[in-house]
Formats: C-alpha cells, structure tokens, sequence
C-alpha cells in the first residue's frame, strides 16, 4: 500500500512528502514486511527526465516513497499549505536521513552500490558507525555495465539485505531499478545518488544552513563546474520548454 500522494503545482508530479521521523517509522514498517519496496526524491532533474522519459516517469508513479529533495520542488510544494510546521522540514535530501538509520527498527542487513572502491569502502565504514548492530556490505559501481549490473543482481541475492542504497547517479540508479528489480531479492531500494561519496567524505557535503536556503546548487557548481553546470545552468531551461510543451498540449485537449 503506497503512502497518499499529493501534487506538487506547476511541475505536474507528485510527492510522500515525509519528515525525518516519518521516513524512519515507513522504514521500519518496509523492513518489517519484508517485501520489495523503492524510495525516491524529486529534485529538477528529476522532473525533467519524469517529463521526458515515459519509464522514468512510471518508476516514480509506483515508487512508495518520494521524497522532496530539491529546494525548488520543495517550495512549490509548500503551497499547497499542506505542511504541518515549517515547510523545509519536509526536504529530505539522502544525508539528511541516512544519519537516522540507527532508529529503523529491525534493521539488520544494509547494502551500500555504487561509488569507487575507495567511497564505497568509506560509507560502508560510516554506516557501520551509524547503525552498528547492521552488518553493512558494499559493492563499487565504478565502470558500471551489463557484466557488473548482473555481478550485482547475484551479489544481492548472496547477501539478502534488508535495505540497499542504490547510488550510481541518476538517471543510471532509476534506470537499473527499471530493468533489473523484478530480479533482486526482496528489500527497500533507495536511490541515494552522490550520497555514498557525500558519507565517506571524498565528496564534501555542502552545509546545511545552505541547502536549506535553496543555494546549494551554488555549492556544487563552484566544487564540481563540469560536472553540475549542465543541471544547474542549462537543465532549467529544458524543463520550462517541456512545462510549455505540456501546457499547450493540455489546451488543446481541452478545445
């Protein structure tokens, strides 16, 4: 059973917004039925590869859990006045929750993919602090490709975690789960993106005061140019042709 859904204005999607607590009481529950499950978040570029890839976009129609990543899905979102509190309360970036997964009930089994061998040796490690009753295993998605996407499937079922955190970027993450989550063992899949890197340290994490204004775009694009500046100067203005796009195909519907 998924969690209600609500709109998020002007973008077209929807959102489980959930605070801290509340992710880790559904957390619990998931690991407690023991069935497959997905976790997401939407950020902008989530939105614009929902609007342009029809798969994408029904991974997270059926996903149980999207989280309200980006600053700016998150303050659209909050106008529809259905926070309870402050709005950015309910943004849950993955470093803002993995911290509290030593109060997910019953988790005992973790399972860290993607990064290179080094990040993922060192979220592993971090992890352990974090939950240290969980056994915590990791396997490196560096030079991703069909070979290691199966060595992964069958390195899942060797180890039968309870929750994997799937951070190969998106949209590799999202796209691994389309094609291959009929095949793994049951277990909570989280997309978690540059999250592994962000815990082991090789990849700094902006501060906090600062994400919570909505800069830390700003942050990534002055540590990381070639990487983020696509997303952060060009990705935008992809989304507002598709919104149009979608705006005027509604109207004519609508005649």
């Amino acid at each position: 059973m998924t969690l209600e859904r609500q709109q998020v204005p002007v973008l077209g999607v929807q959102a489980t917004p959930l605070r801290v607590p509340e992710l880790v009481a559904e957390l619990s529950s998931f690991i407690a039925e023991g069935a497959t499950r997905t976790v997401l978040g939407h950020n902008l570029h989530s939105v614009t590869l929902a609007l342009s890839d029809d798969g994408f976009r029904r991974l997270y129609e059926e996903s149980d859990v999207v989280l309200l990543d980006g600053a700016p899905v998150l303050w659209l979102w909050g106008r529809t006045g259905n926070a309870d509190g402050p709005v950015m309360d309910y943004r849950l970036g993955s470093t803002d929750w993995l911290p509290a997964l030593d109060q997910v009930q019953g988790l005992e089994r973790i399972a860290v993919i993607g990064a290179g061998v080094e990040a993922n040796a060192g979220a592993v490690s971090r992890l352990q602090d974090i939950v240290p009753g969980a056994r915590v295993s990791g396997f490196p998605g560096e030079g991703w490709g069909p070979d290691l996407e199966d060595a992964a499937v069958a390195w899942l079922h060797r180890e039968q975690p309870q929750l994997v955190l799937l951070g190969l970027g998106m949209p590799l993450q999202e796209e691994v789960m389309q094609r291959r989550l009929a095949d793994m063992p049951p277990a909570v899949y989280c997309a978690v993106g540059g999250a592994i890197e962000q815990l082991a340290g090789v990849q700094k994490l902006a501060p906090r005061w600062l994400g919570r204004m909505g800069l830390e775009w700003a942050w990534r694009l002055l540590l990381h140019p070639r990487r983020v500046a696509y997303r952060v100067l060009g990705e935008p203005w992809v989304l507002l042709w598709l919104l149009g796009a979608r705006r005027l195909r509604k109207s004519g519907l609508d005649r």
